[in-house]
């Protein structure tokens, strides 16, 4: 018997990628169907549908569904969830799909087929109430709202079969793993409580404290790390995961810290994205999400601890995954280590503030990095990641 904590919404996993015969009929049949192409994103929700990350959604969110999680948190049946996980096309072709036939969804990237969906719903949304709910705001210079706004003015819904995972595991041999394969890998090393470490950046100090703070308190850590698209100006997961494997092999005890990697784009949603990151990581197996501050933001939308307030906004027993709130942490030099406002009496300037933001800046412009920010074998890999740009 699994000690771990259960999938979303029931006792298994439910992932939705074929395999087998069943893969090569529905893949032939996939290819006399009319072509839906995804966006980024889209096709990020996919494959985590694909791999049962998603558990237990069958296929892209009806209108009702879309409505239940915008202003309650909750599908239509009543599974908590807490951003819509929708797909839309532009209403000529919309026009051109009667409901209840199905489609093929295609890659947009290499137009690859990645899916077969039957379409059962046709629907329009307020796009601007989606970002005000979710985002808490409209603003277009907001990534999030930015990906909503540029949407098509269709959404489909239906059940899909899921064919392909893309190319996340050629690309991150070893990091790209499924639910099904974390779960077993937990298993094996004895772990029953399992924190995760959501990452969009190289990990510096900050990050590292927070880690070893949770291997303190859980039987190991899951370093999570984002593979899909970011916006412009973050480091890219092939450099990310590089440095991130390198402060585990320097920095860490063998044996308490597994590194992988999902296929999802960021939204950058704050808080909304806060739970979704707990949701998924409960399919992961993972007893607890360390929620920092400033989880998931993006510029100054969101007060710096509103991702660990909002869990205690939700319904009692939305998520066995719980979270590991830590308060602002920085490096004390009366303390002479790693602090956070909780446990260092000292201001001012004895604390340095680390943030990936200030990292970023100060190694594109060339500066001098301290090595209270970030340790020595992490910053050689983000520099000559820099260098390179010219």
């Amino acid at each position: 018997m699994s000690k771990l904590v259960n999938p979303h919404g029931g006792e298994t996993l439910k992932p939705l990628l074929l395999a087998g015969e069943a893969l090569q009929e529905e893949a032939a049949r996939a290819r006399s169907l009319p072509r839906i192409p995804l966006s980024s994103r889209e096709a990020g929700d996919l494959i985590m549908m694909g791999i049962g990350g998603f558990t237990p959604l069958e296929g892209f969110m009806t209108r009702a569904d879309w409505e239940g999680v915008c202003d309650g948190f909750k599908m239509a049946n009543g599974l908590f969830w807490p951003i819509p996980i929708t797909l839309s096309t532009d209403k000529a072709t919309a026009d051109g799909i009667r409901p209840g036939s199905e489609v093929a969804l295609v890659n947009p990237e290499n137009g690859g087929i990645m899916a077969t969906m039957q379409v059962t719903e046709k629907y329009t949304i307020d796009k601007a109430h989606e970002c005000m709910m979710v985002y808490k705001t409209v603003d277009p210079d907001h990534p999030g709202v930015k990906m909503v706004m540029e949407q098509g003015e269709v959404n489909l819904a239906g059940p899909v079969k899921v064919l392909s995972q893309g190319d996340f595991a050629e690309r991150f041999p070893g990091i790209y793993m499924t639910p099904a394969q974390t779960r077993a890998l937990f298993q094996e090393k004895g772990w029953s409580t399992v924190a995760a470490f959501q990452t969009r950046n190289p990990m510096h100090r900050s990050h590292e404290y927070l880690t070893k703070i949770a291997i303190e308190t859980c039987d190991g850590v899951l370093i999570h790390s984002l593979l899909g698209r970011l916006k412009p100006g973050d480091i890219p997961a092939e450099v990310r995961s590089a440095a991130i494997d390198t402060l585990i092999k320097h920095y860490f005890v063998e044996n308490t810290v597994v590194h992988a990697g999902y296929p999802l784009d960021m939204r950058y949603a704050g808080p909304r994205e806060a739970l979704l990151h707990a949701l998924f990581r409960q399919n992961y197996g993972c007893s607890h999400l360390i929620v920092g501050r400033d989880h998931a933001g993006v510029g100054s939308y969101y007060g710096p601890f509103d991702a660990q307030h909002i869990f205690d906004e939700i319904p009692p027993g939305s998520l066995e995954t719980r979270p590991l709130k830590i308060d602002w942490t920085f490096w004390c030099y009366k303390c002479h280590g790693m602090a956070s406002m909780r446990t260092c009496p000292h201001e001012g300037d004895d604390r340095l503030l680390l943030s990936g933001t200030r990292l970023r800046e100060a190694l594109s412009a060339g500066e001098d990095v301290p090595p209270e920010f970030s340790r020595p074998e992490v910053l050689a890999i983000l520099r000559e990641y820099y260098a390179s740009l010219g």
